[in-house]
């Protein structure tokens, strides 16, 4: 059911928002670092299962790698765009210009917990290739794994913050819901080959935000967002009439 990961994502926001709300003194160290390590690996399985649906395919009885070459050169071509733009540079510039506007009005505590866990919720690779994934193939796997990311997640927020960061439900409900929106209303005019290729490289991408929860900062996930769009560029080369 398309919409369903979407669905499951608000629900868990509000429902780590009233366990944080449960726990004001804040849940301890070891528990956050555990719990962010086993959605870490879950990320990380999650994204080799839908990249490997990419590379390798049943031919004759026999197992064979495909479209490994798109995938490098889509994580290489996306890498270098991402880069020359700097996507997460300006991503985390728009969040310190929120943060910074939120301070300096009355009620910090329930509009910088909105904000700051908006901003996490919202922002990064889980939240766009999610509900691009399903709505392009109706799979919800990606974001039924980020829900249980974001329940942690608010539930720390909401237990400093206070019932503001419960309040992100809201933009997360929209802007997931828009981008699978986006996605069913396209995936007629897509062909199978490039809903898997963008799948694929979507899925190499959730695997690079299971390595960050592990290993945090090692990978510019953000930067690598435009190999997305390598998949989309390909596809359109070979429609050209030499081809």
């Amino acid at each position: 059911m398309r919409g369903l990961g979407t669905i499951v994502n608000v629900l868990a926001i509000l429902f780590g928002c009233a366990i944080g709300l449960l726990f004001k003194s804040g849940l301890k160290e070891r528990f956050r670092t555990n719990m962010m390590q086993a959605c870490g690996l879950a990320t990380m399985f999650i994204g080799m299962a839908g990249a490997f649906e990419m590379i390798f395919t049943i031919k004759e009885g026999k197992l064979s790698s495909g479209s490994t070459m798109l995938i490098v050169l889509s994580l290489v071509i996306g890498g270098l765009l991402g880069e020359l733009i700097d996507i997460e540079k300006r991503l985390d510039s728009v969040g310190e210009k929120l943060k910074k506007a939120v301070r300096s009005g009355g009620d910090t505590r329930f509009v910088e917990g909105f904000v700051t866990a908006s901003l996490v919720t919202c922002v990064g690779a889980m939240a766009i290739c999610g509900p691009l994934e399903e709505g392009l193939t109706g799979n919800s796997r990606t974001l039924l794994v980020k829900s249980i990311l974001d329940l942690v997640i608010v539930a720390v927020f909401s237990s400093v913050y206070g019932i503001g960061a419960g309040f992100s439900a809201l933009a997360v409900g929209v802007y997931q819901g828009l981008i699978t929106l986006f996605a069913v209303w396209i995936s007629p005019f897509l062909s199978d080959a490039l809903i898997l290729s963008l799948s694929g490289v979507g899925s190499v991408l959730i695997f690079a935000v299971g390595v960050n929860l592990l290993f945090p900062n090692k990978i510019r996930v953000g930067n690598l967002l435009p190999a997305l769009l390598v998949p989309v560029a390909y596809e359109a080369i070979l429609l050209l009439p030499i081809f």
